[in-house]
């Protein structure tokens, strides 16, 4: 990947020789947290590019390395980032441009076994990552732990409701009740087989299926975890048919007891909704809290 030149086009003749032309960017609809756009090349290719500002620094490095993550472990298709510029106001990735098509009839069992694929293959040396991410726009720490317990009750659970408390999101019983939840996770969750390579944002928006019927993943938000926190997403907002639980099942079963933990996992996205996108979300919280908590 380049890094490191200011002008996407001139990045473009580095990746893909000097002699090809770039159109001006056309916008396209989807980005929420970048502008995002395609540039068509003169040799007939398509670009990727998504943009942000000096207050986004960090986004898109965070992004690309996740992709080439993603990309080395297996799984399903990633599209490969080809530059990277990050600058004190302006920042761009460009990245393959995956053009979208239709689902055949064996699109959801071939999503299921490819994640179950990169999950089994996929083997950390601990909890987190090299380096901190972000999930959405929301910082995500991922200092290595060597327990599964102590890094989904540290660096996620807690790290969102002390920032939902900083942003005047959540109150004291709030606070109370998801610090019982996380002193009772060694009885609420098991450790993993391993620590596996995590999409870390795997929602329906996340992923298209590409013009020959395979699945491709994108937007991730990678660190090493449990297996089950990926899987409990794809169920936290649907776009997922129950074909594609049930290939990832066949391919690498589930350990047991793993629906009545779905919600558990989902708490961490909830209590990142509070704080991205305000009180609307209160009432999930609120009711994950009292299913888990000591009452």
């Amino acid at each position: 990947m380049v890094t490191g030149i200011a002008d996407p086009v001139a990045a473009l003749k580095t990746v893909f020789g000097n002699e090809l032309t770039a159109s001006a960017v056309q916008g396209v609809a989807g980005g929420s947290m970048s502008r995002t756009g395609v540039l068509e090349l003169s040799d007939g290719r398509k670009v990727f590019i998504k943009q942000n500002g000096a207050s986004s620094r960090g986004l898109l490095s965070a992004e690309a390395k996740g992709l080439d993550a993603l990309r080395s472990a297996g799984g399903p298709r990633v599209p490969e980032p080809y530059a990277l510029y990050e600058g004190t106001r302006e920042s761009y990735l460009l990245m393959e441009y995956i053009e979208s098509g239709r689902q055949g009839s064996g699109f959801w069992d071939r999503f299921g076994s490819e994640m179950a694929e990169l999950h089994r293959t996929s083997r950390g040396e601990s909890y987190g990552l090299s380096s901190d991410n972000f999930i959405g726009a929301t910082p995500q720490p991922n200092a290595p732990s060597a327990s599964w317990i102590e890094f989904f009750g540290g660096r996620r659970l807690r790290f969102q409701i002390e920032l939902a408390e900083r942003n005047g999101r959540a109150d004291r019983d709030m606070r109370t009740g998801v610090e019982q939840i996380i002193s009772r996770l060694a009885d609420l969750l098991p450790e993993p087989e391993h620590p596996a390579l995590l999409h870390g944002d795997f929602w329906g928006g996340n992923f298209l299926c590409d013009t020959v019927g395979a699945p491709v993943i994108m937007d991730p938000a990678v660190y090493y975890g449990h297996r089950e926190a990926d899987l409990a997403m794809a169920e936290c907002f649907g776009g997922f048919s129950p074909r594609f639980f049930l290939a990832y099942d066949e391919a690498y079963p589930l350990t047991p007891g793993y629906r009545e933990r779905v919600d558990l996992y989902n708490l961490y996205h909830m209590l990142n909704h509070l704080n991205l996108f305000g009180s609307g979300y209160a009432g999930s919280v609120r009711g994950i809290i009292r299913r888990y908590r000591v009452t």
